[in-house]
């Protein structure tokens, strides 16, 4: 059969259902997968979406058609297949998910042992490769066997491990599931701590009757912003749908970006675990690595991408990680990304240091003025050795990285440019001193980039 091999990204596998993925195509990875990882045992969970019961099961078929058994653990949140991997020692995983992405979507999610992540370059190439050229080996003369277990009570007393829940005060607390995953697990945590919550869209939902569960695209932020506001709640927790990543909003109605959220937690975990290791992304705002620097740790820069950032993780032994786009990688977490444990250390930090979410953000609103991610779309991905070359030459008289893309640093301003891994686009983040600077060299670097 033929498959768009498009559908094959970076990090994971994702497209439209039922013309791009549907439970034909999830066979087919399900056979894949089962004979790239050759293991005993692999284990498969699936988010809300309207069509992820069906892609499980025809991914579970294919898994166990290859002569592998699968443990599947319904459904629940990434984070928590990550768990589910770890804690009962399988050979691999496999989330039927397609994160924060329109309810038209699906895709899956998949690792190896001890929750490492199939990737572009290891795993998901060579699984689309094997079903490009129909070289999948026969089905197994004798079928893998299905059984049937569960997490949830384990996976939560693990992110509660994260904090002291005695030391969290009582601070008033509006939650956003968006339809998704969090709606499982949060309100069994959040009935553990001191906080009054008001809840919205727990109802778990893959029709996403109120909005989108991406709460980077400010549309899908009202409800919890207007809800923040008029409770005066100290602070607002959203998830996207597949409950890996978590974002902030604090008292006063505003959104924290990545950064500045990375920052925090890298606080949160310097005063518990001093002069430890904290890796970041390219993109982040300088805040990081000042903060870490700050309290005695080691701030390294990384690549964007979470294959990239577990395994400098585990290289380095870093305790925390953390990317622009929300997701936050922890070391006592198998060095991968949860969407919960962010939310118990972000009210901690609070607790600790007797201060509201925005009064904690205030010195670096103050100081680091960011554009956020602007994207330029190409003509093809050929522009894209041309419009480097140009950024580099002009700007010659910086520091200059090649890590992802182009980074360049000056004392008082400093931005990345970066392909995008799936489509042709440009990615800039720009960072200046003053909010005028901040807009006058955005506007010259983007010149550049669309001349």
């Amino acid at each position: 059969m033929q498959i768009n091999p498009d559908i094959f990204k970076a990090y994971d596998v994702r497209g439209l259902y039922p013309g791009e993925i549907n439970e034909d195509v999830a066979r087919l990875i399900g056979r894949g997968l089962a004979t790239y990882l050759r293991v005993p045992c692999i284990g498969v969970s699936r988010d809300m979406r309207v069509s992820s019961p069906s892609i499980a099961a025809a991914l579970i078929d294919g898994i166990t058609a290859q002569g592998t058994d699968v443990i599947d653990y319904g459904m629940m949140g990434t984070d928590m297949l990550y768990f589910a991997v770890v804690r009962d020692g399988l050979g691999g995983g496999a989330q039927v998910t397609a994160s924060h992405n329109p309810k038209q979507y699906n895709g899956v999610k998949m690792v190896r042992a001890e929750a490492l992540p199939l990737s572009g370059d290891a795993g998901i190439g060579d699984i689309r490769d094997m079903i490009a050229t129909n070289s999948l080996p026969p089905r197994a003369a004798k079928a893998g066997t299905v059984s049937t277990r569960s997490v949830v009570s384990d996976y939560i007393e693990k992110v509660m491990s994260f904090v002291d829940a005695s030391a969290i005060k009582p601070f008033s607390v509006v939650l956003d599931a968006g339809s998704g995953m969090a709606g499982l697990v949060a309100p069994a945590m959040f009935d553990r701590l001191a906080c009054s919550t008001t809840k919205l869209c727990f109802t778990i939902d893959g029709t996403f009757p109120n909005h989108e569960a991406n709460p980077l695209i400010e549309e899908n932020r009202q409800d919890i912003t207007a809800e923040v506001i008029a409770r005066k709640a100290d602070i607002g927790i959203a998830w996207d749908g597949d409950a890996d990543r978590c974002f902030f909003i604090d008292g006063t109605g505003e959104f924290i970006s990545g950064d500045f959220v990375t920052a925090l937690l890298a606080e949160a975990f310097l005063l518990k675990y001093p002069g430890s290791t904290v890796i970041y992304d390219l993109r982040a705002s300088h805040a990081v690595k000042d903060i870490v620097a700050q309290y005695g740790g080691r701030a390294l820069m990384n690549r964007v991408g979470h294959a990239f950032i577990k395994q400098r993780m585990r290289d380095e032994n870093a305790v925390f990680g953390g990317e622009v786009t929300g997701h936050y990688y922890f070391r006592d977490f198998y060095y991968a990304d949860n969407g919960l444990i962010p939310a118990l250390l972000m009210l901690e930090l609070m607790s600790k240091k007797g201060k509201s979410l925005h009064e904690l953000l205030k010195p670096f609103r103050e100081r680091y003025f960011i554009s956020g991610e602007i994207n330029t779309k190409l003509a093809s991905m050929q522009e894209v050795p041309r419009k480097l070359a140009a950024i580099e030459a002009r700007y010659a008289d910086a520091t200059i990285a090649k890590m992802d893309g182009i980074s360049v640093d000056y004392p008082d301003w400093h931005f990345n440019v970066r392909q995008s891994n799936t489509e042709p686009l440009l990615r800039l983040n720009l960072e200046a001193a003053s909010p005028a600077m901040m807009e006058r060299k955005r506007d010259e670097v983007l010149e550049l980039m669309r001349g």
